[in-house]
């Protein structure tokens, strides 16, 4: 498939920034230069980017149902991000929000940032909410939730770079950083460039600085700016707004993932279909932007394939770093900051770490060769001993390979969790069926399961397998796979437990409410869900295989002591979800239906989506830490924010991916056909 959205960077471990502190204020080794003013750093910050890009009068006569949008270029202490969103407190609306989009190449640790922000007590609170989810120094969108009306998001990487991964618009920006003569790297042509793409006609900008490469590179694309005086000691600033907006470059060679949708209207009604794991995290998500949400779903809360005891936090990267891995590891670091924030003392689900243990040669070589071409933190993944697998999974593993180990993986109960998501006055869960789907002048009618019907203004479909029965969601290539967990009561009989999840060919979590869970079978384009002794006997030989000494002590060639339970996931032909706006599938493949004969033959105009339907699907085995960041995305797009993920990410999951594959395989098909067959 044609791909323009500028490459990513290399996923890897950052460097964290190399501090002296001079009357507790820190100083960057590196760049031998303050963070901000030892005059004054906040009566700084006020001065250059909140009057300058008049916030105050901005923030009061903010009414758009979106939150409005400020970018800056180095988050550094965070002290920025504190006094814009005091600003913002003080003077919006109580119905507004701010949404912070903040780029860092070098971000403090944990401790050096909480160190650093003692020095302002009066931002205590926020504070504290910023340290507690300070996200991994590794590259990537890092998504925190610092209260209910502000969202940050922290771009860990290289500025132009991070920037142009950006899918959203930008309001106002915090041009900040160490100065251009100490970090001249940044202060390069293709950051204003990728400052101009996301920005419209009134976007402001501010920053401390008047060199010149900074008048040039703003002027060339396409701001103004003009003079003021600067704080302290600096006898100049800069401030103005964009006059000339950037060409979509992107629309032009991918126009199927370029059209702007509009923004869904507070207090919009929203009916979101199926209530498993990806049902109530996308109800959550809505409901938190304050729409009125409809959870619909006859069987009630997490059945279905969500309605296992437990669920691994597991996911299993790609030796050569791939789109799908970077969203699964973006996955993952979103949930364990979700969980930690909304349920940090709950006792259904544990950070206890996950296992991958290699079982032969082969599973070997190939985690070696995935620890050789990714620089990540320990404290995200690590290659361990058969001997150090053994202590942390407090099994014997000594028959194994070694293992990779994931700090931040574990389990989680998913009713437990789902139900914690639905907890929300917004949200009311009706145990009924949709059993048809119409558009109407507002929005869609649904015809519901006791003959009744249902208007809302905006549908997701969340329905995993029972989405294929809704027109025109029969479009979407998915694939059932049946899947049967064993579960052994070990109340009366003790075991000794896991310490961590282990997964091998299957998973075995620690125990849970006297409850020993392992498996899972994966059966493909299956719907039985009878649960039947074939699965269970594979389960069994897969638990002894991967741990002998836990089936060992379970002893579960006793039959009444297990028990069994069937669930049927949904998988995508790449086994990548499906989340996003769903395509006009007719007009796609009509309006690019020249791919067929040229996959550089590109229309340039936009592909049509149904307006006010969309999809969060296809998740297969890993659902349970895909569905909540695919769930935050949706609604980021229905309420006009910035993505929570890098713009390949948003391409790389888009609903419309596969009737754009789909033609241009039948063009690769073509040409591969001898003169003979043509």
């Amino acid at each position: 498939m044609p791909h323009t959205t500028p490459s990513l960077a290399p996923l890897t471990a950052l460097t964290t920034a190399k501090l002296e502190w001079h009357d507790d204020q820190p100083h960057a080794v590196d760049f031998d230069d303050v963070y901000f003013s030892r005059e004054d750093g906040r009566r700084e910050t006020e001065h250059v980017f909140i009057q300058h890009n008049q916030l105050p009068q901005r923030f009061a006569q903010w009414q758009e149902s979106r939150p409005f949008v400020i970018a800056e270029t180095g988050f550094g202490s965070g002290l920025n991000a504190l006094c814009a969103w005091q600003a913002f407190a003080q003077h919006a609306t109580a119905q507004a929000r701010l949404h912070m989009v903040s780029v860092e190449r070098y971000p403090m640790t944990r401790e050096q940032l909480e160190q650093a922000l003692k020095g302002w007590p009066e931002f205590s609170e926020l504070a504290q909410a910023l340290v507690a989810q300070w996200p991994q120094p590794v590259v990537g969108i890092h998504r925190l939730t610092l209260t209910p009306r502000f969202t940050l998001d922290l771009y860990f990487g290289e500025a132009s770079e991070r920037l142009g991964q950006l899918d959203g618009q930008v309001d106002a920006w915090f041009l900040d950083g160490f100065a251009p003569a100490k970090n001249p790297e940044m202060w390069q042509p293709a950051l204003f460039e990728a400052m101009a793409r996301v920005s419209h006609t009134h976007t402001t900008f501010a920053t401390f600085t008047a060199a010149g490469v900074v008048k040039r590179g703003l002027a060339a694309a396409g701001f103004v700016w003009q003079k003021a005086a600067g704080f302290g000691r600096k006898r100049d600033m800069l401030h103005g707004h964009l006059a000339t907006p950037a060409a979509d470059q992107r629309r032009a060679a991918t126009p199927w993932f370029a059209g702007a949708r509009p923004t869904a209207r507070r207090g919009d009604h929203i009916a979101v279909i199926g209530a498993g794991i990806a049902g109530c995290a996308t109800a959550a998500a809505l409901a938190a932007r304050g729409y009125r949400v409809t959870l619909l779903d006859p069987a009630g809360i997490a059945q279905g394939a969500s309605g296992n005891d437990q669920a691994a936090l597991y996911i299993k990267l790609a030796v050569a770093s791939n789109l799908q891995s970077r969203f699964y590891l973006a996955a993952l670091l979103h949930l364990r900051r979700l969980l930690a924030r909304i349920a940090p003392a709950a006792d259904w689900w544990e950070g206890c770490g996950t296992l991958d243990v290699a079982l032969d040669h082969r599973q070997a070589e190939r985690q070696q060769r995935f620890l050789a071409n990714h620089a990540l933190p320990d404290t995200i993944v690590r290659g361990v001993s058969a001997a150090e697998a053994s202590h942390l999974a407090g099994s014997d593993l000594s028959h194994s390979h070694g293992a990779l180990f994931y700090p931040l993986g574990g389990w989680l109960a998913p009713r437990s969790f789902c139900l914690r998501l639905i907890e929300d006055a917004n949200i009311e869960h009706q145990a009924l069926g949709v059993n048809a789907m119409q558009q109407s002048d507002d929005g869609w009618q649904l015809s519901l399961s006791d003959g009744t019907r249902l208007n809302a203004n905006q549908v997701v479909v969340c329905a995993a397998w029972a989405s294929q029965q809704l027109a025109p969601l029969e479009q979407l290539p998915l694939m059932p796979i049946r899947g049967q967990v064993s579960c052994v009561d070990i109340s009366e009989a003790p075991i000794t437990p896991l310490r961590c999840t282990v997964c091998a060919n299957g998973y075995a979590p620690p125990p849970y409410r006297g409850q020993q869970l392992f498996g899972a079978t994966f059966t493909p384009r299956s719907l039985d869900t009878t649960p039947c002794q074939a699965d269970a006997d594979y389960n069994l030989t897969e638990l002894t295989t991967a741990l002998p000494q836990l089936a060992a002590e379970l002893n579960v060639q006793a039959a009444d002591k297990a028990s069994a339970r069937v669930g049927i996931r949904t998988a995508t032909p790449d086994k990548s979800p499906f989340a996003g706006a769903l395509p006009d599938f007719e007009q796609w493949r009509s309006l690019y239906a020249d791919l067929q004969k040229d996959a550089k033959r590109i229309n340039p105009a936009s592909g049509p989506r149904l307006d006010g339907l969309w999809v969060n699907v296809g998740h297969g085995s890993r659902g349970m830490v895909s569905a909540p960041l695919c769930a935050e995305l949706i609604a980021a797009q229905i309420s006009g924010e910035p993505a929570p993920m890098e713009l390949a990410l948003v391409d790389h999951l888009d609903p419309g991916r596969r009737v754009i594959r789909e033609l241009i395989t039948a063009e690769r098909k073509s040409c591969q056909s001898s003169p003979a067959d043509k």
